[in-house]
């Protein structure tokens, strides 16, 4: 029997696990290009994900696609030791120039969850000590270790093994007591946090690692002062401990510049970096300086599809993309265009609150306005409606109720008028049916 494709995605439930198939908004696509996807239902769809913060150079930039052909046609798979190739050795000197202070060596990996694994394997390995600082809010990955340090929700913790892993509170400005300063009031508090770790839970000498997101991902958008960044990192140098930055989603110019580390100016020990890497193949590093990787012997890690060479081509392409076109600047130029026009339409709408945004990684809180918490269900129905105008967004934080916008650094101002007018028509939608249900 022959399935036409809308028999195959009526019925993939008999194929593909739920957790694969059922995320939303779960749109059936035939094509993507640029900053568009193509529905199969004939519709063109503005895309405001960019693949969960991967495509950053735009889907199939014709570089990109040029360089995967190309690397087709030298090495489909080369398991690196095993054999050398260039595509993997001029990356690693590409992305040594492009990182902060000494980060400077590679272990190449596929997926954000490995380049988190394979970071606090390493942090481990070095220090010869058993525990590890999370911060709450933050999502690293859905692996035993990943998991173990992941505290955005709950459910991603599911079963989690018995790691050997503390937590300590996120910088959460919209929690600061009014009449006190921000900054001082978070770093204060950090540290209080710290010391009551240290106090009740675990030793200083036990701790190999501190590991946070420069800014929470999955955990709502939540932008920390760099001040407090930075004393993170006095607090790592002060007591021994390694600070690994999670950069799977902010890197390659989702913040304004190459890195979030450069836009805070904080340099860790060591970093995990993927999904823009390559612009959507499968490709990730747990980075650190030699001195540190070298304490890492041969056989205490390893991989066999890591630095993939058809990826490595990709990602050497995502570089030249990423300089010829000046998408660091003009990613920060269209950032600040769309705060600015996302904060005029929050005036106009009580259901919008918090809009956070260092460059092209912007989220918008969705609220109840009678409470001033966030609103996932209304969230959800304004995605919908979005959708069903013709612009995808994606969702976040722990209630769901942060819209993240996170289109391509290739977007013009054009394409995010059009994708926040059609944002405006679902609120507005919204608003409509809600003031027509509590209508005596």
């Amino acid at each position: 029997m022959t399935y036409t494709w809308k028999d195959k995605y009526n019925n993939m439930a008999d194929r593909l696990a739920p957790s694969m198939a059922k995320d939303h908004p779960n749109l059936p696509v035939v094509k993507e290009e640029g900053c568009y996807y193509y529905g199969a239902d004939g519709k063109t769809y503005l895309d405001f994900t960019s693949g969960i913060a991967t495509t950053n150079v735009g889907h199939r930039h014709p570089k990109v696609v040029e360089a995967i052909h190309k690397g087709a046609d030298i090495l489909a798979h080369g398991p690196s030791g095993v054999i050398m190739y260039e595509s993997i050795l001029t990356l690693a000197d590409r992305l040594a120039d492009v990182l902060p202070g000494n980060l400077d060596c590679f272990f190449f990996a596929n997926s954000g969850t490995e380049a988190i694994e394979g970071a606090l394997k390493l942090a481990r390995h070095v220090t010869k000590k058993p525990y590890v600082i999370s911060f709450t809010g933050c999502f690293h990955g859905r692996s035993q270790g990943a998991m173990s340090v992941s505290t955005s929700k709950a459910k991603y913790r599911t079963f989690q093994p018995h790691t050997s892993t503390f937590q300590v509170p996120f910088a959460d400005t919209s929690a600061v007591p009014e009449g006190e300063d921000p900054e001082t009031y978070l770093i204060e508090k950090l540290e209080k946090d710290f010391a009551t770790l240290f106090k009740h839970q675990v030793t200083p000498d036990e701790v190999a690692a501190v590991i946070l997101e420069p800014v929470l991902g999955e955990g709502g958008y939540v932008i920390p002062p760099a001040s407090w960044l930075k004393k993170v990192r006095e607090l790592c140098d002060e007591y021994g401990f390694l600070l690994i930055f999670d950069e799977v989603q902010t890197g390659f110019g989702r913040t304004g510049e190459m890195f979030a580390a450069q836009t805070f100016g904080v340099t860790p020990d060591i970093m995990a970096i993927a999904k823009g890497i390559a612009n959507g193949l499968p490709l990730s590093a747990t980075v650190a300086s030699k001195e540190l990787m070298a304490k890492w012997p041969m056989g205490s890690h390893g991989t066999t599809f890591g630095g993939n060479p058809i990826a490595c081509e990709a990602a050497l392409a995502v570089q030249d993309v990423i300089q010829e076109e000046n998408l660091l600047e003009h990613g920060k130029l269209m950032g600040a265009y769309a705060k600015e026009k996302l904060e005029k339409l929050k005036d106009e709408h009580e259901i919008m609150g918090e809009i956070r945004a260092v460059g092209l990684m912007i989220g918008i809180e969705i609220i109840d306005p009678r409470t001033g918490k966030g609103d996932g269900d209304a969230l959800f129905s304004i995605l919908d409606k979005a959708l069903e105008n013709g612009v995808l967004f994606y969702f976040c934080g722990n209630e769901s109720e942060v819209i993240r916008m996170i289109p391509p650094l290739t977007v013009t101002k054009e394409q995010i008028d059009e994708g926040l007018a059609m944002l405006k028509e679902a609120i507005v939608s919204y608003e409509k049916e809600q003031l027509a249900t509590n209508t005596p």
